[in-house]
């Protein structure tokens, strides 16, 4: 007797788990087959963009329209001044936000999006530069560019090969790939990131030493001739268990709570010594720019709760206390 076929490897159209397999898998190949369409048009998009004495005008309509909105994001958190144009918008008025030293980014998977092709004329007239992302380079649009970048697509990951998927998340990846290229470009560092920002948990992780450490008053300070009473009475008063010791203006060493415990377990009369005869004379120190992760890293690794920033001739510049990390929720 005939046995009836093992259904449990019979793909199902109707499986909502192969049908997102193959979304997925569409559209990782549209992002793997831009990268043979990448050739030296790219780097002239590149260096148009980084040339610019303006501002960079991304614009585009629907799908590619919330593209171009998330491109000019990425534009502007990697250094390079950018907005969103909506090209209905710009026909009613709001053109005039485009200058003649302006690039503008048009981005329209056809390349024949009405209202980025009434625009064309208006985008020359201003005397802006254009460079398009389209999936048909030949495109009224493409034709038009100063620069045309391909995101051409065999198909899209909607089943009836009709909803922008595949070409849209294919624009994404070729407008990050740009955005980026243009930000090394500009050799864009982390502490300019950071910058940009400062309410992010990434701009926490890269934020310097010297935007959190204890300066000034704040910073506990005793001569190595001061009395213990005076040491303890500065460390309690500052509240950071330790106190720099300073010696001509220059770093000495340093008194901890540490420091008190191991000499009052060893039977000494403390109160009777000074900073001097009770301080560690090679304490951790570490610059005001590096990063707040490292500084953090290196009392763990340590075991402390404080170190103290200084610069190259001992000179102190502050104290950077694990509280001060603790309150930026980075841990």
């Amino acid at each position: 007797m005939a046995t009836a076929p093992d259904k449990a490897h019979k793909k199902d159209p109707q499986d909502p788990l192969d049908l997102a397999r193959r979304v997925l898998e569409t559209e990782a190949q549209a992002i793997l087959g831009l990268i043979p369409q990448l050739d030296g048009t790219f780097v002239k998009a590149v260096d148009l963009l980084h040339g610019c004495a303006g501002r960079v005008i991304v614009t585009g309509m629907g799908k590619s329209g919330i593209i171009a909105t998330k491109l000019a994001a990425t534009f502007r958190s990697t250094g390079t001044a950018a907005s969103f144009l909506h090209p209905a918008e710009a026909l009613h008025g709001d053109l005039g936000v485009v200058q003649t030293e302006d690039v503008v980014v048009a981005l329209s998977h056809s390349g024949e999006t009405e209202e980025l092709v009434r625009l064309l004329e208006a985008i020359r007239r201003i005397g802006a530069r254009l460079i398009s992302m389209t999936g048909d380079p030949q495109s009224t649009l493409g034709q038009a560019s100063d620069v045309a970048l391909s995101c051409h697509v065999a198909e899209e990951a909607c089943p009836m090969n009709l909803a922008p998927t595949a070409s849209s998340t294919a624009m994404l990846a070729l407008g990050d790939a740009l955005a980026l290229a243009v930000s090394r470009r500009k050799g864009f560092k982390e502490e300019q990131f950071a910058n940009l920002h400062p309410g992010g948990r990434l701009g926490k992780k890269l934020m310097r030493v010297e935007s959190l450490m204890k300066t000034g008053d704040d910073v506990p300070l005793v001569a190595p001739e001061t009395a213990m009473l005076d040491v303890i009475h500065e460390m309690t008063r500052k509240r950071l268990g330790m106190t720099c010791v300073v010696e001509d203006g220059v770093l000495a060493g340093i008194v901890t709570d540490g420091d008190l415990r191991r000499h009052l377990t060893a039977g000494s009369s403390l109160l009777d010594r000074h900073a001097s005869d009770v301080m560690t004379r090679t304490p951790v120190t570490i610059a005001r720019s590096m990063l707040a992760v490292e500084a953090l890293r290196l009392m763990e690794e340590r075991k402390i709760t404080s170190l103290i920033v200084a610069g190259p001739k001992g000179r102190i510049d502050g104290v950077l206390h694990l509280h001060d990390l603790w309150r930026t929720q980075m841990f």
